[in-house]
C-alpha cells in the first residue's frame, strides 16, 4: 500500500478529530496541513519546495477583488437588520395577510424572503423573526410546530436568495462569475419560497384550527396602510433591485454593487432615524469579526488544500468520484450526502473552502456534457453545481438534531415551546427543500436556463 493511500484518508480523520476537540476551524485546518506536510516530506511524496507556493497563494487571496464584496454585503445586511427593517416588515406583512387563514405564517415567509435578499444573515433573521413572530403566532392560536417550522425555514432563505454570501464564496471557489451565480439562484430561491407559501395555504385549508385568521384591525385605513407599505417595503426593495440589477446588467462588479448597497443601507437607516453611532459601531464590529473569520478559514483551507494535493489527494478523490456507479448522478448523490452530513457539524464557510476545491474539477469534467447545447458547458456546469451545493447547505441548516437554525430559534423561544416542537415543525419544510433540490438536479433549466 502506497503512503498516499494511507495519508490522504488519515488527513481527513485528523482534521475531524481536531474539530471534535473544539479547536477553531482555521487552526484545525492549518495544524493538520502542517503535520501532514512534515509527513509528506518524510515519506518523500514532495519536497519542502512545495511549501514555497503557500505565500503566493496567500497573496492571491489578499489580491482577490471578489472577496472584497463579502464585508460590503455583510455590512449592508447588518445595517438593515439593526435598523429595525425586520420588525417593520413583519408588522406590515402581518396587517396585509393576517386576516387570511394562515396569513401570519404566509407573512413570515414573505418577510423571510425579503430579509434574505436584504440581509442574507441566517442567524440574525431566525432570531429576529423568532422574537417577534413566534409569540404573536402562538397568541393567535397557531400550532407550535407550524409556527416554529415556518420561522426556521424562512430564516434560512438567505442561503440561496441573492445577494447571498454563500453564493459569493461558492463563485470564488468554483471560479465562476458572481453575477451568473446570483442570476441562477433567483428562480430556485423564489420557487422554494413559493413552496413554503403553498404548504402553509394547504395546511390552513385542511386544518384551519392550527393556522387561524386573525381579526383585521379596524382603526387602520386603506390609505394609511398603503402609505405604510410604500414607506416600509419599497425602500429596501428598491435598494435590492438596484444592487442586483447593476450586477446583472454589467454596470457594476459585485464588489462595487456591494459598496453601493452598504452606503444605501446607511442612507435608509438615516432616513428612518435609526442610524445611531452605537448601531454603526456594532455593525462595523460584526462585519470585521465575520470577515476576519472568513479570511482566516480561507487561509487555513488554502494551506490544507496545498498539502492535500501534494499528497496526491486530488488524484485519489478524482479516481474515487469518477468511478462511482451512475456517473454524474452517482457523483452528485455522493457529494450531496457528504455536504449534507458535514452541514450538521460545520458552518457553510468551512464546507465550501474544504470540499468545493477538491470536487470542482471532477464536477466540471462529469457535468459539462449535460450542458453540451450551451455555449460554455463548463461554466454552466459549475454554476449549476454551485446552486445545488447552496440548496443542500440550506437543507442541512434545518435538519435535526444539529441544524444551526434550530439552535437559533430554540434560544429565543418561549418556555412552552420545546425542542421536540421545533424538530417536528421543520420536518415538512425539510421535505420541501429536498423536493426543490431534486427538482434542480433533474431539471437544470430551472436554475441555469436563464444563462442560456
Amino acid at each position: 500500500m502506497s503512503p498516499e493511500t494511507i495519508l490522504v484518508p488519515l488527513m481527513f480523520v485528523t482534521l475531524i478529530v481536531f474539530l471534535l476537540l473544539g479547536i477553531p476551524v482555521a487552526f484545525a485546518l492549518s495544524g493538520t496541513a502542517l503535520l501532514f506536510s512534515l509527513l509528506g516530506i518524510k515519506f518523500g511524496l514532495f519536497s519542502f519546495d512545495l511549501l514555497y507556493a503557500l505565500p503566493e497563494r496567500l497573496m492571491g487571496i489578499a489580491e482577490n477583488y471578489i472577496l472584497l464584496a463579502i464585508p460590503f454585503f455583510i455590512f449592508m445586511g447588518s445595517i438593515l437588520e439593526r435598523s429595525g427593517l425586520a420588525e417593520d416588515l413583519l408588522e406590515t406583512m402581518g396587517q396585509a395577510f393576517g386576516s387570511l387563514r394562515g396569513g401570519l405564517a404566509i407573512s413570515v415567509v414573505v418577510v423571510g424572503t425579503l430579509l434574505a435578499a436584504a440581509t442574507g444573515i441566517v442567524g440574525a433573521t431566525v432570531i429576529t423573526m423568532g422574537l417577534i413572530s413566534l409569540p404573536a403566532m402562538l397568541r393567535h392560536g397557531y400550532s407550535k410546530k407550524l409556527a416554529c417550522g415556518v420561522i426556521a425555514a424562512s430564516g434560512t432563505l438567505g442561503q440561496i436568495i441573492p445577494p447571498s454570501i454563500v453564493l459569493i464564496v461558492l463563485a470564488d471557489q468554483l471560479g465562476v462569475s458572481v453575477g451568473d451565480m446570483f442570476l441562477a439562484a433567483i428562480i430556485p430561491g423564489l420557487i422554494l419560497s413559493g413552496f413554503y407559501v403553498l404548504y402553509v395555504f394547504l395546511v390552513s385549508l385542511f386544518k384551519p384550527e392550527i393556522a387561524p385568521a386573525i381579526p383585521k384591525e379596524k382603526n387602520v385605513s386603506t390609505v394609511a396602510f398603503i402609505k405604510k407599505v410604500l414607506k416600509v417595503v419599497f425602500p429596501p426593495l428598491f435598494l435590492i433591485a438596484v444592487v442586483l440589477g447593476s450586477i446583472f446588467a454589467g454596470w457594476a462588479t459585485p464588489t462595487e454593487a456591494g459598496a453601493f448597497g452598504a452606503v444605501g443601507a446607511m442612507v435608509l437607516a438615516w432616513f428612518s432615524g435609526r442610524l445611531t453611532r452605537k448601531t454603526l459601531e456594532e455593525c462595523l464590529t460584526s462585519t470585521v469579526k465575520l470577515s476576519s473569520m472568513v479570511l482566516f478559514i480561507l487561509v487555513g483551507a488554502t494551506f490544507f488544500t496545498l498539502v492535500f494535493r501534494g499528497l496526491y489527494g486530488d488524484f485519489v478523490i478524482e479516481d474515487l468520484l469518477t468511478h462511482l456507479p451512475g456517473k454524474e448522478y452517482g457523483f452528485l448523490l455522493t457529494v450531496n450526502l457528504v455536504v449534507f452530513i458535514l452541514g450538521f457539524f460545520l458552518d457553510f464557510f468551512e464546507i465550501v473552502f474544504i470540499v468545493v476545491p477538491l470536487v470542482a474539477p471532477v464536477a466540471e469534467r462529469l457535468l459539462s456534457p449535460i450542458f453540451s447545447d450551451f455555449s460554455e458547458p463548463s461554466r454552466i456546469a459549475l454554476v449549476w453545481f454551485g446552486i445545488i451545493i447552496s440548496m443542500n447547505l440550506q437543507t442541512s441548516f434545518l435538519t435535526p438534531p444539529l441544524g444551526f437554525s434550530l439552535f437559533y430559534l430554540k434560544g429565543v423561544s418561549p418556555p412552552e415551546v420545546t425542542t421536540a416542537d421545533i424538530y417536528k415543525g421543520v420536518v415538512p419544510f425539510i421535505l420541501i427543500q429536498i423536493i426543490a433540490l431534486a427538482s434542480i438536479i433533474f431539471f437544470p433549466e430551472i436554475s441555469v436556463g436563464i444563462l442560456k
